[in-house]
């Protein structure tokens, strides 16, 4: 019997304001920003499965992860308020408050400590609970994190690399959340933070990171109503200037897997035409002396065959978002299902990364277009069934937390998280889930810099069970 999907949108014309900016697993599961989209209500049997999932990633670390104790506590939270028991929850809530504040406060690295203060006031903005002064000390700690945050500090390939890059993501995940707890005034006075985040940007040396990271920070200021600052700064000019300079520049990031030009050239730019379209005139960045459609059109040409499976949905956004889906790509359809088409010949389980995250693209491009109907069985079984090859390699067991949330968080908005708990063949009878929780090293001291993309697909499955706000969730007309 196939897998009935139940996918949470029925096409790109269905996406909200915050699903249209945020549409790609990398923002959520990396960068922990717009976690919770596509809200479906609330589910006994889902929060079951929620609850099984987060207590047995907890007792697996025993308190050894600090952003893990905040998660777990965050999910309780979230699931203690959307559960239907009337005035109870509200009794309920303030213990479970405090414990997610302290949990907050006890996060050593900084900038992870940024991001799960924006993540809990994001969580209390969705979930509707107004609570003031509790939500500014919140902001406070928030602020008081960014401030710490250290220029190339990420211990990872590009380690040299990054500058201020984790100020500027910090900085993008405070300004979405602050907008959203109406908690903006905050961020100007004495200090005009939007300004301090742009001159930060300026010190994100390679061309890669600046177009990727500075592409969400654009997005995140013209939320706020802060187009001017971009303006003034010639942000978009300057780093639209920057990606073009790259070869010249002589600075590239470092990828888990080999990358071509191409990739290291279109994934930036994608991202930068996306943020292009929350401006008042993006065509005049789009179209002005170069077409930068054009461009990304003809660099996602150049791609092989497992780098289009990540670009395809970022091409996709980037055309609907800027209102040239039908001059740039007039058969969706067709594209999709070529690209889709794909998975046959991409093994999942070759590696964490290219391969490894693949599928998950894949599916999302496949749904988010309106198109289910390409997501096999079979497919999503192979999905299943790849993190066991990663035990092939130390480096592979560490990071198979990366490409497993990717999955986790495709499968729990298609309603099938019951798929990684259910026993699979490739796991000796055990459940995808169970496999991979109970193969983590003691206290996940060897996945410590991957375990935080687990947390954030959790959380996001959990705050999907609030009750839709339509006011909030359909689309803002272009």
């Amino acid at each position: 019997m196939s897998y009935v999907l139940r996918p949470p949108t029925s096409g790109l014309d269905d996406l909200s304001e915050e699903s249209r900016l945020i549409a790609t697993p990398w923002s959520r599961i990396v960068r922990g920003i717009g976690l919770g989209q596509y809200p479906i209500g609330y589910d006994r049997a889902t929060d079951e499965l929620i609850e099984r999932s987060v207590t047995m990633l907890s007792d697996k670390l025993d308190g050894a992860d600090d952003y893990t104790t905040f998660s777990a506590a965050l999910v309780d939270l979230i699931l203690t308020t959307v559960r239907p028991r009337g005035t109870d929850a509200a009794v309920d809530r303030g213990p479970r408050l405090g414990v997610v504040a302290s949990a907050v406060r006890a996060i050593e690295n900084p900038y992870s400590r940024a991001i799960a203060g924006t993540i809990l006031l994001d969580t209390l903005s969705k979930l509707d609970l107004r609570l003031g002064e509790v939500a500014r000390d919140v902001a406070r700690q928030v602020l008081a994190a960014v401030d710490q945050i250290k220029p190339d500090a990420i211990q990872d390939e590009n380690q040299g690399r990054h500058g201020d890059y984790e100020r500027v993501s910090a900085s993008t995940a405070m300004f979405l959340a602050f907008d959203r707890a109406g908690l903006a005034d905050l961020l100007s006075g004495e200090r005009d933070r939007v300004s301090e985040a742009l001159a930060a940007l300026e010190n994100v040396p390679t061309p890669f990171f600046r177009g990727r990271g500075g592409a969400m920070l654009i997005g995140a200021i013209a939320l706020l109503g802060r187009e001017d600052s971009l303006a003034s700064n010639g942000t978009a000019d300057s780093i639209l200037a920057t990606m073009d300079a790259v070869d010249d520049i002589g600075l590239y990031p470092t990828f888990p897997s080999s990358m071509s030009e191409g990739f290291i050239k279109a994934y930036p730019l994608l991202t930068m035409l996306s943020a292009l379209s929350t401006l008042s005139d993006p065509h005049r960045y789009v179209f002005s002396g170069t077409d930068r459609l054009q461009e990304a059109t003809d660099l996602m040409a150049e791609l092989e065959p497992v780098e289009r499976t990540h670009m395809a949905l970022y091409y996709v956004m980037a055309l609907e978002n800027l209102g040239q889906r039908e001059a740039y790509l007039p058969d969706l359809n067709a594209f999709v299902e070529q690209v889709v088409g794909l998975w046959p010949d991409i093994d999942p389980g070759r590696d964490y990364f290219l391969y490894g995250i693949s599928y998950a693209y894949l599916i999302q491009l496949a749904y988010l277009s309106g198109r289910v109907d390409l997501i096999t069985d079979t497919m999503i079984n192979r999905m299943l069934g790849a993190f066991r090859s990663l035990e092939v390699t130390p480096e592979g067991r560490a990071n198979r937390p990366y490409p497993f949330s990717y999955a986790l968080n495709v499968l729990t908005e298609l309603g099938r998280g019951d798929l990684l708990h259910t026993p699979h063949p490739d796991y000796d009878g055990r459940s995808p889930y169970s496999w991979v929780i109970e193969g983590l090293s003691d206290g996940g001291r060897e996945e410590g810099g991957r375990l935080y993309m687990l947390d954030h697909a959790l959380i996001s499955w959990a705050l999907r069970l609030r009750a839709p706000n339509r006011s909030r969730e359909t689309r803002t007309p272009r």
